[in-house]
């Protein structure tokens, strides 16, 4: 993770560190989620960020939070997370509604069934969408941000 924090700070993608470092950008990617780097790309990490390579040697990178980072930034990423999800979802829908449409309209033999998909998944995005846009506010973060303060005793 802070080698994701490292990334966003300087406005750099995954591909733009992936070529500044020599590593491939499955590497960075797997890096991010927590997986332990080898020494090799610990160091060509640390000499692009200009950090020390102690710095970024941090076992279960991921699982732990970081005390650099404010509750804000653990929110900010995982709001983030959450949004690259729907735009993967959306994405993923919109790819497989256009193949299964031009496979419907040309090999349906006149019944049109691509609509029932349409329509399931359809609902599917948008309480996905619902769910990332805060929209459904019954489980949205004012809700989740109330029961973790709950939880801590902070608020009755």
């Amino acid at each position: 993770m802070l080698v994701q924090k490292l990334r966003l700070q300087r406005g750099w993608s995954q591909q733009q560190l992936a070529e500044l470092s020599g590593l491939n950008v499955r590497t960075i990617q797997r890096i991010e989620k927590g997986q332990e780097p080898s020494v090799e790309s610990l160091k060509s990490l640390a000499a692009v960020f200009n950090v020390e390579f102690s710095t970024l040697k941090e076992p279960g990178m991921d699982n732990v939070i970081n005390e650099s980072q404010s509750a804000e930034e653990i929110l900010a990423f995982n709001q983030v997370r959450k949004l690259k999800g729907f735009y993967i979802h959306l994405a993923q829908y919109v790819l497989s509604i256009s193949l299964l449409s031009f496979i419907n309209l040309f090999y349906g033999n006149r019944q049109l069934w691509v609509h029932w998909v349409i329509i399931g998944w359809g609902f599917g995005v948008l309480f996905h969408w619902l769910q990332v846009s805060d929209r459904f506010s019954f489980f949205g973060s004012k809700w989740e941000k109330d029961q973790v303060e709950k939880r801590l005793g902070r608020k009755l």
